[in-house]
Protein backbone atom coordinates (compact mmCIF):
# COMPACT_ATOMS: atom_id res chain seq x y z
CA UNK A 1 0.00 0.00 0.00
CA UNK A 2 1.37 3.26 -1.03
CA UNK A 3 0.28 6.47 1.33
CA UNK A 4 0.64 10.03 0.16
CA UNK A 5 0.92 12.81 1.69
CA UNK A 6 2.08 16.21 1.50
CA UNK A 7 6.37 16.85 0.81
CA UNK A 8 7.92 17.28 3.72
CA UNK A 9 9.63 21.07 3.32
CA UNK A 10 12.14 22.48 5.94
CA UNK A 11 9.98 25.25 6.43
CA UNK A 12 12.92 28.09 7.57
CA UNK A 13 15.28 26.34 4.43
CA UNK A 14 12.42 27.23 1.97
CA UNK A 15 11.85 30.51 3.87
CA UNK A 16 14.95 31.86 3.13
CA UNK A 17 15.35 30.75 -0.29
CA UNK A 18 12.26 32.93 -1.03
CA UNK A 19 13.36 35.59 1.20
CA UNK A 20 16.73 35.56 -0.86
CA UNK A 21 14.97 35.06 -4.43
CA UNK A 22 12.76 38.43 -3.31
CA UNK A 23 15.95 40.06 -2.87
CA UNK A 24 17.21 39.28 -6.03
CA UNK A 25 14.06 40.48 -7.77
CA UNK A 26 14.59 43.54 -6.04
CA UNK A 27 18.18 43.89 -7.47
CA UNK A 28 20.15 42.67 -4.71
CA UNK A 29 20.91 43.90 -1.33
CA UNK A 30 22.76 46.94 -3.32
CA UNK A 31 19.76 47.99 -4.44
CA UNK A 32 18.23 47.89 -0.94
CA UNK A 33 20.70 50.08 0.43
CA UNK A 34 20.86 52.46 -2.18
CA UNK A 35 17.44 53.06 -1.38
CA UNK A 36 17.66 53.22 2.10
CA UNK A 37 14.94 50.16 2.25
CA UNK A 38 16.64 48.25 4.79
CA UNK A 39 13.62 48.63 7.22
CA UNK A 40 11.84 46.25 4.13
CA UNK A 41 13.71 43.38 5.63
CA UNK A 42 11.52 42.14 8.60
CA UNK A 43 7.94 42.31 6.12
CA UNK A 44 9.73 40.71 3.69
CA UNK A 45 10.99 37.50 5.74
CA UNK A 46 7.30 37.66 7.55
CA UNK A 47 6.19 37.44 3.88
CA UNK A 48 8.54 34.84 2.61
CA UNK A 49 7.19 32.03 5.73
CA UNK A 50 3.55 33.01 5.14
CA UNK A 51 3.91 32.09 1.43
CA UNK A 52 5.87 28.91 2.45
CA UNK A 53 3.66 27.65 5.17
CA UNK A 54 0.27 28.48 2.95
CA UNK A 55 1.54 26.96 0.10
CA UNK A 56 4.18 24.35 1.38
CA UNK A 57 2.29 23.19 4.65
CA UNK A 58 -1.64 23.90 3.82
CA UNK A 59 -1.78 26.02 7.02
CA UNK A 60 -4.47 28.52 7.38
CA UNK A 61 -4.73 32.18 8.11
CA UNK A 62 -5.38 31.27 11.30
CA UNK A 63 -2.58 29.00 12.45
CA UNK A 64 0.13 30.66 10.31
CA UNK A 65 -0.65 33.82 12.35
CA UNK A 66 0.21 32.11 15.24
CA UNK A 67 2.80 30.32 14.00
CA UNK A 68 4.88 33.81 12.65
CA UNK A 69 3.00 35.64 15.92
CA UNK A 70 1.11 38.19 13.79
CA UNK A 71 -1.85 38.92 13.20
CA UNK A 72 -4.61 37.23 11.20
CA UNK A 73 -5.71 40.60 9.27
CA UNK A 74 -1.37 40.82 8.40
CA UNK A 75 -1.60 37.18 6.97
CA UNK A 76 -4.69 37.54 5.11
CA UNK A 77 -2.64 41.07 3.35
CA UNK A 78 0.50 39.02 2.71
CA UNK A 79 -1.66 36.12 1.05
CA UNK A 80 -3.91 38.27 -1.05
CA UNK A 81 -1.44 40.78 -2.46
CA UNK A 82 -0.92 40.47 -6.21
CA UNK A 83 2.46 39.35 -7.33
CA UNK A 84 2.26 40.97 -10.89
CA UNK A 85 1.40 44.63 -9.21
CA UNK A 86 4.60 44.42 -6.65
CA UNK A 87 7.21 44.87 -8.93
CA UNK A 88 5.52 48.27 -10.71
CA UNK A 89 5.01 49.81 -6.91
CA UNK A 90 8.39 49.49 -5.63
CA UNK A 91 10.23 51.80 -6.27
CA UNK A 92 10.50 54.81 -3.72
CA UNK A 93 7.16 52.83 -1.39
CA UNK A 94 7.38 51.57 2.15
CA UNK A 95 6.92 47.82 1.51
CA UNK A 96 3.84 46.84 3.74
CA UNK A 97 2.41 43.58 4.35
CA UNK A 98 0.60 43.93 0.83
CA UNK A 99 3.96 44.82 -0.98
CA UNK A 100 6.09 41.64 0.77
CA UNK A 101 3.75 39.24 -0.13
CA UNK A 102 3.23 40.11 -3.65
CA UNK A 103 7.18 40.68 -3.71
CA UNK A 104 7.20 36.87 -1.72
CA UNK A 105 4.43 35.22 -3.84
CA UNK A 106 6.19 36.50 -6.77
CA UNK A 107 9.82 34.63 -5.64
CA UNK A 108 7.95 31.25 -4.57
CA UNK A 109 6.75 31.10 -8.20
CA UNK A 110 9.94 31.90 -10.01
CA UNK A 111 11.47 29.26 -7.42
CA UNK A 112 8.53 26.75 -8.08
CA UNK A 113 9.71 27.30 -11.87
CA UNK A 114 13.30 26.73 -11.92
CA UNK A 115 14.31 29.78 -12.01
CA UNK A 116 16.32 30.07 -8.57
CA UNK A 117 19.28 31.59 -9.11
CA UNK A 118 19.37 33.20 -5.76
CA UNK A 119 22.08 35.10 -3.74
CA UNK A 120 22.84 31.46 -2.05
CA UNK A 121 23.00 29.36 -5.15
CA UNK A 122 25.59 31.87 -6.62
CA UNK A 123 27.88 31.42 -3.16
CA UNK A 124 27.50 28.03 -3.10
CA UNK A 125 28.95 27.99 -6.68
CA UNK A 126 31.88 30.03 -5.80
CA UNK A 127 32.40 27.89 -3.02
CA UNK A 128 32.30 24.91 -5.20
CA UNK A 129 34.89 26.46 -7.65
CA UNK A 130 37.56 26.84 -4.83
CA UNK A 131 37.14 23.69 -3.56
CA UNK A 132 37.49 22.04 -6.98
CA UNK A 133 33.97 20.86 -6.81
CA UNK A 134 32.51 23.30 -9.30
CA UNK A 135 31.69 20.27 -11.88
CA UNK A 136 29.29 19.06 -9.25
CA UNK A 137 26.87 22.04 -9.44
CA UNK A 138 26.94 22.35 -13.16
CA UNK A 139 26.03 18.25 -13.16
CA UNK A 140 23.33 19.36 -10.78
CA UNK A 141 22.05 22.54 -12.93
CA UNK A 142 21.84 19.56 -16.02
CA UNK A 143 19.82 17.41 -13.98
CA UNK A 144 17.35 19.93 -12.25
CA UNK A 145 13.97 18.68 -12.48
CA UNK A 146 15.48 15.10 -13.95
CA UNK A 147 12.93 11.86 -12.36
CA UNK A 148 14.90 8.88 -11.05
CA UNK A 149 16.36 6.28 -10.94
CA UNK A 150 18.29 6.90 -14.94
CA UNK A 151 19.81 5.32 -17.05
CA UNK A 152 23.15 5.84 -18.99
CA UNK A 153 21.08 7.19 -22.38
CA UNK A 154 18.91 9.78 -20.28
CA UNK A 155 22.13 11.15 -18.55
CA UNK A 156 24.12 11.38 -21.57
CA UNK A 157 21.07 13.44 -23.34
CA UNK A 158 20.47 15.93 -20.32
CA UNK A 159 24.19 16.75 -18.98
CA UNK A 160 25.53 16.22 -22.67
CA UNK A 161 29.57 16.20 -23.27
CA UNK A 162 30.80 18.56 -20.67
CA UNK A 163 34.56 18.42 -19.50
CA UNK A 164 34.60 17.17 -15.50
CA UNK A 165 38.43 17.45 -14.36
CA UNK A 166 39.86 17.01 -17.96
CA UNK A 167 37.37 14.28 -19.25
CA UNK A 168 34.63 14.16 -21.37
CA UNK A 169 30.64 12.98 -19.40
CA UNK A 170 30.73 10.52 -22.36
CA UNK A 171 33.76 8.48 -21.27
CA UNK A 172 32.99 8.86 -17.70
CA UNK A 173 29.36 7.57 -18.45
CA UNK A 174 30.79 4.45 -19.41
CA UNK A 175 32.25 3.62 -15.94
CA UNK A 176 29.06 4.05 -14.23
CA UNK A 177 27.06 1.57 -12.76
CA UNK A 178 23.31 1.95 -13.42
CA UNK A 179 20.43 2.79 -12.53
CA UNK A 180 21.32 5.64 -10.74
CA UNK A 181 19.10 6.06 -7.88
CA UNK A 182 19.42 9.87 -6.99
CA UNK A 183 21.44 12.86 -7.87
CA UNK A 184 23.73 12.26 -4.74
CA UNK A 185 24.48 8.69 -6.20
CA UNK A 186 25.39 10.38 -9.05
CA UNK A 187 27.76 12.75 -7.93
CA UNK A 188 28.86 10.20 -5.98
CA UNK A 189 29.73 7.78 -9.18
CA UNK A 190 31.28 10.27 -11.05
CA UNK A 191 33.77 11.91 -8.53
CA UNK A 192 34.62 7.70 -8.32
CA UNK A 193 34.86 7.86 -11.97
CA UNK A 194 37.06 11.12 -12.09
Amino acid sequence: MITLGPKKVNVDEEALRVFMKAIEVLGGPRKLIEHRNLTWLPSLMEAAYAVVLKNEHFKTEEEIAKELGITKETVKNILSADPEEVLRKLEGEKVDEHTAGGLAKLAYKEIKEGRDTSLMLVASQQTAEALGINWAVAVLEKIKGMDFPVGKEELLNRIGDIEIKGKKFSGIADELSYPIKNPAELLHEIADAI
